[in-house]
This record gives structure tokens, C-alpha cells and sequence, in this order.
């Protein structure tokens, strides 16, 4: 008999070797409807898995084949012990989670074994107390209720026990409709069963608003001008261009104002104690209307005075507040002044990123924090495994170091969210195992968990398929930070060729472009072999075609920017025009349309050149 391949793989097991057969006509015993849950998980998997069902009963251990306990004896919380063997399984849990996790365990098995399981122990518990995953809904993709309920299931599946949905403007705030009115937000009623839904699952749906930077979605409104650092725009010299308003006035009480109004409706919504401020990113944070006391008591200042205002406002909530470190890593004096009863989310998304150092300083300032990689799929369309693994295995790796508190996994929409939601698996999937049990899961047969757990794949292609086309970006002169240069290929319009072209012209070079579309043939080539089982199926093909078919123009672009007139403007024109069809068709599959308009606008700039290059 194989090994299993589990997701996560347990810190402990161990396997006889033996079988142990299920036949039908056995019970499944818990101790109360405490456990209903958990067991009703169970009796599911082993209907769809292994044929039998099995009634549940509680109080009652006679006849049954299957044995929910909690065991105040297992000293750590959301530990578990599942035994096979002796006629029957037996899963203890140190509480509710635990045994849930332990039928995780259970479910996986029966997924591989059917009705003829190995016989054995696994002994298993969490590296992080908390294990979560943040979804970018705000830029610009805003999943179905059907799609997010799906992702729930999965994730918790994996162990993951936090959902963080980041918000700008996707709530329906009730006196704010001009905000949200194209964005498809979810309502007060959305959220609260999805609360409810994520509860029964041992998943924490934690509020995100981000409360001082990214604010651009408001501030374009006249009403809310007036809270603006700069409400005529501000140059952003890293990006050498002109943009709208994005900040809030740090030293205007009106703004903490604004935001204690939206939290007072937002809130009430979710059952969990801590909630998300954000306050990442304030890039005009003292350059206007706050200049003067930005330079009478620094900029640092500033920005901690506000954060302590926006604490205060949550503690009146009973909430505990988490907010993004990125600001205050800037002033290393200040982090001792933080209350201790703040979570700082110390978050960066390359491969290298200084989670050692910047862990240190707030672990040395006593304050509690979180480490926050990232999937890579952003800027990418397909995604960049090789950073996203290093970096996911990075934080990992100094989260516990340092006494890391907790582990989310951020998954982010820059620039039209062009990812489709498959692509992102593969980051989740490591980072769920690695914040499980770091040392189990660093060398973790990722294609094939992703091909067990993700994409049900009895073919073994998809995993392997995924992982490889999130590959394609490390080919000579394609990388960069936060993206890759297929990806500007793809965006760039007519004022920004000429600071591409020097790259664009390293990777031709070095032959990339080519190498590329002989790569992506060469990976896709499988794709309609794939057998797998999920009812979506035909869909996540298809995502996958259509994230090598970008990949392939953004390669033929560049070819035609550079002199390799191998297409036309014309040629190149058509193929845009049918791939971004494409996109629409598919991003209404899982996701709302609030958001899709300004997504597909990304496709613009590309086409305004096609269409200058005809008309030159």
C-alpha cells in the first residue's frame, strides 16, 4: 500500500501496514450534539468515499465503527489523535476543532483508501494558533456567495481556521450607496451567514476595512473630499506619474470620525473579537493638509497618534485591533509605544523578505503579531511559485522564531485582478501545510496534494500543471518584484513602452520570449487529460487555458515591440479583443460583475497602442 498524501502532513503517524475494512452496518458514536458537526463530515466522506452509511448516534459506543471523543487529556488546542485499527477509528480531539481536524485527517484517508483504509495513528497539532487566509475583494474581483462557500469548505479542509475579506468598498454600507453602487458589495445579511457558515466550519471570519490608505474608491467622491490628504492628487514619484487622492488626513479628527461611523455599521456583523484597520500604504501620509504637523512632531508620530485614535474607537467595540506594519517599521522607536493589545501584521511578499528582522522588533517590544506572506499571484496571471514558496516558507520559518502569534496568507488584485481564483491554490495549499507543521511540510509533494485536495485530479495533471505554469515568469529578464514583465507586456500602453523596452530587450536577449511560448505548449499539452472529479471541472480548465493564452500574447507583444514582426497590430488587436471576451466570460463564472468593468479597462492601454500602430 502508498503512503498517504495528506494536507497537511501530520507531524506524527505512523502505519502498520495492515487494512482495515468498512463494512456497512456500524454506528457512529459522539458523546452529544456538541460533535454533531464534526460527525455529519464524517458520515459524508465515508458515503461518497467508501460506500457505507453510517448512522450517527451519541452516548453509545456499541456497534460503532467510528468514534467522535473530546479529550481533555491532549494538552494543546486543536490537537487531535486519530487511530485506525481493531475494527473500528477512533478520532480524540483536545476540543471541537480537534476532532473536526482529526475527520479532516479521516476524510483524506477515505478520499485515497476508499473502504479499505491502513491501519495506524496519527498524533497532530498546530505550529500557529492561527491559520488564515485574506481574500482581496476590493480590486476588483468580488467572489459569488457560491464560490467563497466553496473556498470555506476547502480551506478548512486544509486546516485553515481565519477568513479576512479585504474591504475598501465592498461593503453595503447603508448611507454610502454612491461608493459601492458598481461593486457588487456583499450586504449586512451576506455577511452574517457567511459568519455563521465559516463558524461551523472552525474558521474565524475576521473583519478588513482598511481605514487610512487605499481610500481612493472614496475620495474621488466630492463627499468625501474633504477628509483627503491631497484632494487634488499627488505625484508618486516611485511610479513616476500623477495619482488621485488615496489617503486620508491622519491629523483631521473628522477622519477618525468617518471611520468610527463605518465600523459602528460594519462591525455588528461579525462574531469575532479582533477586526482588521488596515493602514497600510497612506502614500500622502504628510505631504498636504498634514503637512504642518507631520513636520512639527514627524511623520511617525502622525501616523501612530492616528493608529492609537482607531484603537480606541475598536476597543469601544469590544474588538481587538490588528493593522499592517509596513508604516511604523519605518520609526523602530516608536514600535515600544504601541499598546500590548494591538496585533501588528508584519507582512512582505518576496522570496527574501526581512520577516527576521522585523519579526525581532516586535517580539523585542513584547507586542503580539502575526506574519503575512502572500500567494504571488497578483501581477503575474498565473502566479510565481518559485517566490511564493520561498517567501510562504520564509515567514514560516521566522513566525516561529519569533513567536509568531499567527499566519496569514494574503492573496491581492492589483491591476484588474487578472488571476482566476484556481491560481492561487498552490499558495494556499503550501501555506495552510507550512503554518500547520512547518517541519512535516517543508518538502511537501505539493503538485500531488494539490491534484488530491485542491484539484481532484485522478489523472495527476493539474497539481503539476499549475505549479509549472506559476514557473513560466523565472525564464531570463521575465522577473521583478511584486510581478513579472509578461505581465506589463500585457498592460503596458503607449507611454509606457519606452521604460519597458530595456527589459522587454534583456529577456529577448536571452531568447525568453520564445522560450516561453515553447514552454507553455509544453505545459498545457496535458491539460485535456486531466480527470478531474469536481463538478467545476470544465471551468478550471478553461481558467488555465485562458491564463496560458495571456502569458502567449503578452510573449507575441513583446516580439512585435522589440522588431520580431512574427504577428501585426491587426493580428495581435483580434487576439486581445477575443482573450479579454474570455475573461469576462470567465470571471462571471465565479464572481459578481461589480469590478469587472474597471478590470476589463486594463486591457485598454494595449489595444489604444494596437490601434495607434495601425493607424501609424
Amino acid at each position: 500500500m502508498q503512503p498517504p498524501v495528506l494536507l497537511p502532513t501530520p507531524r506524527e503517524m505512523d502505519w502498520s501496514g495492515g487494512v482495515l475494512a468498512l463494512p456497512q452496518q456500524l454506528l457512529i458514536a459522539i458523546p452529544g450534539a456538541a460533535l454533531l458537526y464534526e460527525a455529519q463530515v464524517a458520515q459524508d466522506a465515508l458515503v461518497h468515499d467508501a460506500g457505507v452509511h453510517w448512522p450517527i448516534v451519541a452516548a453509545r459506543s456499541g456497534g460503532a465503527g467510528l468514534i467522535l471523543q473530546l479529550d481533555d487529556s491532549l494538552p494543546r488546542p486543536q490537537s487531535y489523535h486519530l487511530t485506525i485499527g481493531e475494527g473500528r477509528i477512533v478520532v480524540r480531539g483536545a476540543d471541537a476543532a480537534g476532532v473536526f481536524y482529526g475527520v479532516c485527517t479521516l476524510r483524506q484517508l477515505l478520499r485515497q483508501y476508499n473502504n479499505a483504509l491502513p491501519v495506524g495513528w496519527v498524533h497532530d497539532w498546530p505550529d500557529f494558533p492561527a491559520r488564515g487566509v485574506m481574500l482581496d475583494i476590493s480590486r476588483d474581483r468580488v467572489p459569488t456567495l457560491r464560490t467563497l462557500y466553496d473556498l470555506v469548505d476547502r480551506l478548512a479542509s486544509w486546516k485553515i481556521n481565519q477568513l479576512q475579506l479585504y474591504m475598501e468598498h465592498t461593503f453595503a454600507y447603508q448611507e454610502h450607496s454612491a461608493v459601492w453602487a458598481h461593486a457588487s458589495p456583499y450586504t449586512g445579511q451576506e455577511i452574517l451567514e457567511l459568519d455563521a457558515y465559516c463558524r461551523q466550519r472552525h474558521v474565524t471570519l475576521l473583519p478588513n476595512q482598511n481605514s487610512l490608505g487605499h481610500m481612493e474608491r472614496w475620495l474621488k467622491h466630492p463627499r468625501y473630499q474633504r477628509l483627503a490628504e491631497c484632494p487634488d492628487g499627488f505625484y508618486m514619484a516611485a511610479w513616476g506619474r500623477s495619482l488621485p487622492p488615496t489617503s486620508l488626513n491622519a491629523a483631521d479628527p473628522a477622519s477618525v470620525a468617518f471611520m468610527a461611523a463605518l465600523y459602528d455599521e460594519l462591525l455588528p456583523h461579525f462574531t469575532c473579537g479582533a477586526f482588521n484597520v488596515g493602514c497600510d500604504e497612506p502614500w500622502e501620509l504628510g505631504q498636504c493638509r498634514s503637512k504642518a504637523v507631520a513636520d512639527a512632531i514627524g511623520t511617525g508620530r502622525l501616523y501612530l497618534n492616528y493608529l492609537l485614535a482607531l484603537r480606541e474607537v475598536v476597543k469601544a467595540h469590544g474588538k481587538h485591533m490588528m493593522f499592517w506594519d509596513d508604516i511604523i517599521v519605518n520609526y523602530p522607536e516608536l514600535i515600544p509605544q504601541l499598546p500590548r493589545d494591538v496585533t501588528a501584521l508584519v507582512w512582505g511578499y518576496e522570496a527574501d523578505h526581512p520577516f527576521d528582522q522585523r519579526c525581532a522588533l516586535f517580539r523585542g517590544a513584547g507586542l503580539r503579531f502575526y506574519v503575512c506572506p502572500g500567494t504571488s499571484s497578483w501581477n503575474s496571471v498565473a502566479g510565481r511559485t518559485t517566490n511564493a514558496l520561498a517567501n510562504l516558507r520564509c515567514a514560516a520559518e521566522n513566525g516561529l522564531k519569533h513567536g509568531a502569534a499567527g499566519y496569514l496568507i494574503t492573496d491581492w488584485g492589483d491591476n484588474g485582478h487578472w488571476q482566476p481564483p484556481p491560481v492561487s491554490y498552490t499558495g494556499f495549499a503550501y501555506g495552510a501545510a507550512l503554518s500547520w507543521a512547518l517541519a512535516a511540510n517543508s518538502d511537501l509533494d505539493l503538485p500531488a496534494a494539490l491534484d488530491w485536495f485542491a484539484f481532484e485530479d485522478a489523472a495527476r495533471v493539474t497539481g503539476r500543471l499549475a505549479c509549472a505554469l506559476g514557473d513560466v515568469y523565472t525564464l531570463p529578464g521575465l522577473a521583478r518584484p511584486n510581478g513579472t514583465r509578461l505581465f506589463d507586456a500585457l498592460q503596458a500602453g503607449p507611454d509606457q513602452l519606452g521604460r519597458l523596452a530595456d527589459d522587454l530587450a534583456e529577456a529577448h536577449r536571452a531568447g525568453s520570449f520564445h522560450a516561453a511560448l515553447a514552454r507553455l505548449d509544453e505545459i498545457m499539452r496535458p491539460l485535456d487529460s486531466a480527470r478531474s472529479a469536481r463538478p467545476d471541472a470544465d471551468l478550471i480548465g478553461d481558467e488555465f487555458r485562458l491564463c496560458a493564452d495571456l502569458l502567449r500574447h503578452a510573449c507575441r507583444r513583446a516580439l512585435f515591440l522589440l522588431g520580431d514582426f512574427s504577428d501585426t497590430p491587426a493580428a495581435l488587436l483580434a487576439d486581445l479583443d477575443a482573450l479579454a471576451q474570455r475573461h469576462r466570460q470567465l470571471w462571471l463564472a465565479r464572481s459578481r460583475p461589480g469590478g469587472l468593468a474597471d478590470s476589463l479597462a486594463r486591457f485598454e492601454p494595449a489595444r489604444l497602442a494596437y490601434r495607434q500602430a495601425l493607424s501609424g
